[in-house]
């Protein structure tokens, strides 16, 4: 164990990763190499039964404390699976306007009503920077009295075989990796911005990913927050089918905390149980918010680490090659410290709050007239949807990669407001005005298939 980690951390100190990102990997290395899993077992917690339901909260008033409100997007994501090679939210989401510029919108406009402060600052990685701050030149006004962004942290892949840090002479990059979001926090407090949030007088972070346009900082839950003391707040919403890998909030047997478990932390024996959304009702909506001094006083009170739950998480040191070796990748979850944080808690919220897009099935709904845009760049279910976003299912082979998706759908995405489930086979193009209603598949197995302009699909 000694000599991988002494290699891996000679290898992040000649990169420059700074001393307290790298005595937090050290910790969780140590942990895996002595075993530890990261796993939770169905044996070890049990259900929650009830969250409060932040569409009960009353309206609030709260100009005083959102001028003590920081909005925080991770933006690290490169959009890789896609076949992306920039930061995800540079990629058009509706109508001409990028992610960045939305969030924008949804930033100043918040301003303008409350004549709050509300700084945006980025979580960006060294791929990310350059592109998102230049995207971000465009809207002046955003300027603030904090940094634009901070850099997170990355860390050695490490070899499965004896844990030391892999290499990859093909392309030396593939050799790192982030830590997960689970480093806003070391990395927050070692660009010194957490400092100078505090210093200028903030108290609350909300934090959501930049691809999540119905994550938008909520006055109401502010007010929530502050009424009630709670130090961290994890936002969750009810499970669908369609959520079954995605994270679950549970209750330890233990002492009758709540936790985060994520799929990589299940043993396979307990995958039924974890897939269970009747069981599991609540799955992790991936925004968060949380008390910067509570923050602050507990990263200073552990020295730096936190002490996530570590997630152990397996691949290839090549994601496109199969062959190469095989690597553990060490990270944690920012949701995570709901299990580490005393007093932390979780808040039901609707299901448009949460609107990622992973993958071009979730862009082309995105697109479509499912979804509205406010006056300040809320982007929601359209009414008619009654709170359900469309299932859409396209053909990998023809739309995963941006560029494939965005020739074949060139026209403008089809109406999928009266949509239940668009499932596309094979090489097929929409042409403009295409309506999709019901249950609907379509196959193209024979050659490529063009839907002429005014098309209705019923299923």
């Amino acid at each position: 164990m000694s000599m991988g980690l002494d290699a891996c951390i000679a290898k992040m100190r000649d990169a420059g990763v700074a001393d307290v990102a790298i005595d937090t990997f050290a910790e969780l290395y140590q942990r895996l190499a002595a075993g530890e899993t990261g796993l939770i077992a169905e044996s070890e917690i049990e259900p929650v039964e009830f969250v409060p339901d932040a569409e009960s909260l009353p309206e609030a008033d709260a100009g005083e404390l959102l001028d003590q409100a920081v909005v925080i997007k991770l933006n690290g994501g490169l959009g890789t699976s896609m076949g992306m090679t920039r930061a995800k939210s540079l990629l058009e989401a509706r109508a001409g306007e990028t992610f960045l510029d939305l969030i924008a919108r949804q930033v100043l406009a918040l301003r303008d009503r409350s004549g709050a402060r509300v700084p945006l600052v980025l979580m960006n990685s060294f791929a990310t920077r350059d592109d998102s701050l230049e995207a971000l030149e465009r809207h002046a006004s955003l300027s603030a009295d904090l940094p634009a962004d901070f850099l997170q942290s990355k860390e050695p892949k490490v070899l499965a075989e004896d844990l030391m840090p892999a290499s990859w002479p093909p392309n030396p990059e593939l050799e790192w990796c982030p830590p997960g979001h689970g480093d806003l926090f070391t990395s927050l407090q070692t660009s010194g911005v957490l400092a100078a949030m505090l210093e200028r007088g903030y108290r609350w972070a909300f934090v959501s990913n930049s691809d999540n346009l119905g994550a938008v900082l909520d006055p109401r839950i502010v007010a929530w927050i502050a009424g009630e003391g709670a130090p961290f707040v994890m936002e969750v919403a009810d499970r669908t089918s369609a959520d079954r890998k995605g994270g679950h909030i549970a209750r330890r047997r233990s002492d009758g905390g709540l936790v985060l478990r994520e799929i990589a932390q299940t043993p396979d024996e307990d995958l039924d149980a974890f897939q269970d959304t009747a069981r599991h009702r609540y799955f992790n909506a991936n925004s968060i918010w949380f008390d910067l001094r509570v923050v602050a006083d507990e990263l200073e009170r552990r020295g730096g680490v936190l002490g996530l739950p570590l997630i152990r998480n397996r691949k290839t040191v090549d994601p496109s090659d199969g062959s190469s070796p095989d690597v553990f990748q060490i990270e944690t979850a920012m949701g995570a410290a709901l299990g580490v944080i005393e007093g932390a808690r979780a808040l039901r919220v609707p299901r448009d709050r949460f609107t990622p897009v992973k993958t071009t099935n979730d862009l082309l709904a995105l697109r479509s007239d499912a979804y509205e845009v406010t006056d300040d760049g809320r982007v929601v279910l359209a009414p008619a949807r009654n709170g359900t976003p469309p299932d859409v299912d396209l053909d990998p082979d023809h739309f995963k990669l941006v560029a494939d998706f965005e020739r074949r759908v060139a026209a403008g995405a089809p109406s999928l407001r009266e949509a239940e489930r668009l499932v596309v086979r094979g090489d097929v193009t929409f042409g403009a005005g295409v309506v999709v209603r019901g249950d609907v598949e379509i196959e193209a197995h024979g050659g490529p298939v063009h839907l002429a302009d005014g098309t209705v699909l019923e299923g």
